[in-house]
């Protein structure tokens, strides 16, 4: 009887010992030492800011209009963490939990040792900016380039170990895109007038002038405000303003200084249009031989343009400073001595061919037609504009006849420039900014002063 005893309660030991497991903890990808622990594709396709926020797919509210704004100024997206590490755009979860990265743990201790943890699935980023362009994960966010959009898409896999219980996660398939905004006030990025002949033998140098996009701000110091798009002006040119750093459209009170008008239209989150308004010809006056006087502007007049928010703060600021006016007498051509002598009548001067643009008489489309013209300098390689601040009235608003109401030609207009060599006037495209010699009738100009 006591044998039989023993040997039953041992047979309940053993049974009780074999058939309770005991469960732990599954394994999991890291990027932090083991800080955030990840498990499923939610927190597979989440990042990190470097003040310790975090964001996964179903905390992501982040869109066009509301993005993420990074803690601190002059990040790159290397100051985002995540799985994907920052020397590539593409990795296999196999490699990620192997030499040198090692983004995996386990709080039981499973998985050490070879072949000991195994992982399937890949995990990909790409970056580009509010334009479509790809980006680099070292280049520091910009904020004429945002938001940018981060994507991150992974493809189903398992983390596994060899032991432990559970030993595995699991990852389905998924995607997110993260908007983000750099830590930078609002600003001008471009004002852009036409841009039409802007890019070839038209373009400026790049840290002026963007052919698809206009000319860069270069000071945003009031006192250097004369570095900036536009020098010159007439009656109902116009420019826009793209602004970056904004998510709601501005209000804009119009600028008026020695008797030219800045008005703004067209407000809207990114951009903002500029019309400027002063002394002009009227068609009862272009073919008039005597039109009388035309309003002198007081000039130079430095305009500051200030976009405010609903509350009526000051968000963003654009200036430039007028130098030249200029007045157009319509469609019809005439000879030189007849609008040398109108634009005497309404006390404008003719203009010199530096005042309309920066050809030179060399490279393309130079020859005898060209020789002897001076430009503005810094000149062109060829004789056509290129795309300046301060390189002539053509070379800074372009190909003129395509602004509504500004009633400008597309053909040539006459300067008081003359070919020693030839003893002809000079005339200048108002479409190219090419300078020739010229005998016939052309289209008028004047400017003040």
């Amino acid at each position: 009887m006591c044998l039989l005893l023993i040997t039953s309660y041992s047979s309940l030991a053993l049974t009780s010992k074999t058939t309770n497991i005991i469960n732990g903890n599954s394994p999991y990808l890291t990027f932090d030492n083991g800080r955030t622990r990840i498990t499923n594709t939610d927190g597979l396709l989440g990042i990190s800011l470097s003040n310790g926020d975090k964001y996964t797919p179903t905390s992501n509210n982040s869109s066009l209009v509301n993005p993420i704004v990074l803690p601190n100024a002059g990040q790159s997206f290397a100051d985002i963490a995540m799985l994907v590490p920052t020397n590539t755009d593409s990795v296999a979860l196999s490699s990620l939990i192997d030499t040198p990265y090692n983004y995996w743990g386990d709080d039981d201790g499973d998985g050490q040792g070879g072949n000991g943890i195994t992982a399937t699935g890949s995990l990909s980023l790409s970056i580009v900016d509010k334009n479509n362009q790809a980006v680099t994960r070292n280049e520091v966010l910009a904020i004429c380039n945002a938001p940018y959009k981060l994507t991150l898409l992974n493809t189903e896999g398992i983390l596994k170990t060899r032991y432990g219980v559970p030993n595995e996660s699991r990852f389905t398939a998924g995607n997110v895109s993260y908007y983000i905004n750099p830590k930078e006030s609002p600003s001008v990025c471009f004002a852009r007038p036409i841009l039409i002949n802007g890019s070839d033998y038209y373009a400026g140098p790049g840290s002026m002038w963007n052919p698809d996009k206009g000319f860069l701000p270069q000071s945003v110091i009031p006192s250097s405000y004369d570095l900036n798009f536009p020098t010159t002006g007439a009656n109902n040119l116009y420019f826009d303003l793209e602004i970056g750093g904004i998510n709601q459209a501005l209000s804009w009170a119009p600028v008026s200084h020695g008797g030219i008008m800045a008005t703004m239209t067209n407000s809207t989150n990114s951009s903002v249009r500029v019309t400027l308004t002063g002394p002009v010809a009227k068609p009862l006056q272009w073919p008039a031989d005597n039109p009388g006087e035309i309003d002198r502007p007081s000039l130079p007049q430095v305009f500051e343009l200030v976009g405010r928010d609903s509350h009526g703060n000051a968000i963003v600021k654009y200036g430039f400073e007028l130098k030249q006016w200029f007045v157009n007498r319509g469609h019809q051509e005439f000879d030189y001595p007849n609008i040398s002598s109108w634009c005497a009548n309404i006390k404008y001067r003719m203009p010199n061919v530096k005042d309309l643009t920066n050809t030179s008489c060399q490279g393309a489309n130079s020859g005898y037609w060209c020789e002897g013209v001076v430009g503005a300098t810094p000149s062109s390689p060829n004789n056509y504009y290129q795309r300046r601040i301060g390189g002539g009235f053509f070379a800074e608003w372009g190909s003129v006849s395509y602004y509504d109401s500004a009633e400008f030609n597309y053909y040539a207009y006459w300067t008081s420039d003359v070919q020693s060599t030839s003893n002809h006037q000079f005339v200048v495209s108002s479409n190219r900014g090419n300078a020739a010699r010229y005998t016939s009738s052309d289209h008028g100009i004047c400017v003040y002063p």
